[in-house]
């Protein structure tokens, strides 16, 4: 357990913790929710110990590990994959981190008797320490994650694939509270629907930031949600915090409706001179005042208006035959799409798979190798990238939008001016004269969205959108484009930004070949499920690699003993569960336990099942040894 207590901070004149009081209890697992700029990830790095706060203190027992991933975390860049991601104090890393060294030093040099006699005294230290699994695991957990050469050194890697290797160094080293932010920027859809099954079953505590809201509901218990320096606590996942976020609005705009009444009740009371005690007179009055500065928070965004753009003829887009190659790699191949008014199009595929590339083509930013590319006359591009230029700190927010446009029209010809419109994206008044130096960096990626939004497009390109925006602001985007009325593409691997904004998805497949399937992304994951369970399996030893002879250790023939009849106990048990998920009926409390429950029995029989499969591949190989 860890208790925090008094929590207080604050940057410049805004106060990112009250004074916050709160216990993070054993398995729990908790999402931490909150506007750009309110002091998430503050918070967790002062949890993990990286940032000191003004007061209050972090109570835990000294034993108490806490394992912390950043958004852009930092690796050594000397070390190879499998060095960093052992890197730690725990007595079962520096193990596992031995053997492997040894084992890498035997493959360079097979006859050398000292390293052969180091690897065998080693393998006798994993049999003791029961360390296979967790080397296991550890590898398992980079090979989802799409890094298989271990040997590899971190700076010959890419910034996404440091990401990756800096979530598996996360997800595997011991600890009681695993504090990941933005864990699931820069992962393609796969990988993410991975992490969150095995976010499931994880052994300790868990806190979180994330704007993927799909990741959000199933992996959390508890909602953390920091709003104004305070601190609200939701028992349940993101779906129950939502219910019980529009209840609490509703109680204070109650509360603020009953104030008022009873401040024009005391405020008439005093105008008409009744008669008291001065004392009392004095403390009412004094009470008027007290009452006349409480405030409520009950000021919300809403778009409701019909946006406007600038007229879009008949012809948008059409790709004719592209071809795209980079650094070897084909990107694109004889490709051909006709983009149409009112398109709705999501981009989905693996990281590198020429996406983005596709984006920049049809933005005339970069040439196909071969092809061409007829683009309406009439068609108005806004291109919300990944990577654009840092905004200029010295500047008001206020002067940067009215620098592309100072109103905006909507469908019905009315104006929205530039203060409004930044009203609507969460910048209050008093917010709009405040230097964009001072904003946190999702803070500038919403005004940056709103800068390209201010253009009045009528084609919308959005590269990775939901990436660095909280889900306060990806409601509002995605309120906007309900209303917008011209064409939406869109790189996105939040599945559910991708649910509700898209109609079509083109799939690229890492390959230089896409398909286009007509539905949402929730609809084309049901289809793929579908044609997999179709699909003959292959035979185990056409697919799985060869595995470097190892003889069945004491503890991998007992668990080999034991395993087929805890596979059994498990599959049993997940069908009690699901008999008690209908069993309990509209009992909607006691089912969310149920199936929370069922999603983390199914997760630990996924990773039985997996084992069973590593162990009867060792069996039949020593077996064929002997």
């Amino acid at each position: 357990m860890l208790t925090i207590e008094n929590l207080h901070k604050s940057y410049g004149e805004k106060i990112l913790f009250n004074d916050i009081t709160v216990t993070i209890a054993n398995r729990e697992r908790i999402g931490l929710i909150g506007v750009n700029g309110t002091g998430k990830s503050s918070f967790l790095k002062v949890i993990a110990g990286l940032e000191s706060p003004e007061k209050g203190t972090i109570k835990h027992a000294k034993d108490y590990q806490i394992e912390y991933l950043a958004q852009e975390p930092v690796l050594h860049p000397d070390l190879t994959v499998i060095e960093q991601i052992y890197y730690g104090e725990a007595a079962i890393m520096k193990l596992m981190r031995s053997y492997e060294e040894a084992l890498l030093k035997l493959q360079e040099d097979a006859e050398n008797s000292d390293y052969q006699a180091q690897l065998m005294q080693l393998q006798q230290k994993m049999d003791e320490e029961e360390a296979w699994e967790a080397s296991t695991a550890a590898k398992t957990v980079l090979t989802k994650l799409g890094i298989t050469d271990f040997s590899r050194k971190i700076t010959e890697l890419s910034g996404g694939q440091q990401k990756r290797v800096a979530i598996a160094k996360a997800l595997i080293q011991p600890a009681d509270l695993l504090i990941l932010d933005e864990p699931t920027n820069h992962l393609d859809n796969e990988t993410v629907e991975w992490l969150e099954k095995y976010l499931q079953s994880y052994k300790g505590s868990l806190l979180l930031v994330t704007h993927d809201r799909y990741f959000l509901n199933r992996v959390t218990n508890r909602i953390y949600e920091l709003d104004k320096g305070n601190l609200y606590t939701y028992e349940g996942n993101y779906e129950v915090f939502l219910e019980k976020k529009a209840e609490r609005e509703a109680l204070e705009i109650s509360s603020e409706q009953k104030h008022n009444n009873t401040l024009k009740r005391e405020l008439a009371w005093l105008r008409r001179g009744a008669k008291a005690r001065s004392t009392k007179q004095k403390a009412r009055i004094e009470r008027v005042e007290d009452m006349k500065q409480e405030t409520f928070d009950t000021k919300k965004s809403h778009l409701e208006f019909q946006v406007g753009s600038s007229r879009l003829g008949k012809k948008v887009i059409e790709l004719k035959h592209i071809s795209k190659s980079y650094e070897g790699k084909v990107l694109l191949h004889d490709f051909s799409h006709l983009i149409i008014p009112g398109e709705r199009l999501g981009i989905i595929g693996p990281n590198g798979s020429g996406k983005t590339t596709l984006l920049n083509i049809m933005a005339n930013r970069i040439k196909p190798d071969a092809g061409e590319i007829e683009i309406g006359e009439t068609v108005k591009i806004g291109y919300y990238t990944q990577g654009d230029g840092e905004l200029d700190g010295t500047m008001r927010i206020i002067d940067y939008i009215k620098e592309v446009a100072e109103v905006i029209h909507t469908k019905d010809n009315q104006v929205i001016t530039a203060e409004q419109m930044l009203e609507r994206f969460l910048f209050s008044r008093a917010d709009q004269w405040t230097y964009i130096r001072k904003l946190s960096g999702g803070e500038k990626r919403r005004l940056y969205l709103l800068k390209v939004l201010m253009t009045e497009p009528n084609v919308l390109f959005l590269d990775e959108p939901t990436n660095d925006l909280d889900t306060q602001t990806l409601s509002v985007l995605e309120e906007y484009l309900d209303y917008f009325p011209g064409v939406v593409i869109t790189v996105s691997h939040d599945r559910y930004f991708l649910d509700r904004v898209t109609e079509r998805l083109l799939v690229f497949n890492g390959k230089g070949n896409t398909n286009l399937f007509h539905g949402n992304y929730s609809a084309y994951m049901e289809q793929r499920q579908q044609q997999v369970s179709l699909e003959p399996k292959p035979e185990k030893d056409s697919v799985r690699p060869k595995k470097q002879k190892k003889k069945l250790s004491y503890n991998d023939q007992r668990e080999w003993e034991t395993i087929e009849e805890q596979i059994t106990d498990l599959e049993a048990r997940v069908e009690e569960l699901k008999q008690g998920i209908i069993d309990a009926g509209s009992d909607s409390e006691q089912v969310q336990k149920l199936f929370e429950k069922q999603q983390e029995t199914e997760a630990e029989l996924e990773m039985k099942m997996e084992r069973w499969e590593e162990l009867s591949l060792l069996v039949e190989e020593t077996e064929n040894n002997n």
